[in-house]
C-alpha cells in the first residue's frame, strides 16, 4: 500500500469520527467534518495529480 492510500484510509476514518450523528460528538457541530472533509478533497485531488 502506498502512503497516499493509507492517508486516504486515515482521512475517511476521521470524517466518520467526527459525523455529527454520533453521541460523542453531537454538540460539535460540523466545523470538525467539514474540515476533514476539506482535506479529505486536497488529499484526493493531490493523489490524482501524482503529487502524493
Amino acid at each position: 500500500m502506498s502512503l497516499g492510500t493509507i492517508l486516504i484510509i486515515v482521512l475517511i476514518l476521521l470524517l466518520l469520527g467526527v459525523f455529527p450523528s454520533w453521541r460523542h460528538s453531537a454538540n460539535w457541530g460540523y466545523g470538525p467534518s467539514g474540515i476533514v472533509g476539506t482535506i479529505l478533497i486536497v488529499v484526493l485531488i493531490l493523489l490524482l495529480l501524482g503529487r502524493i
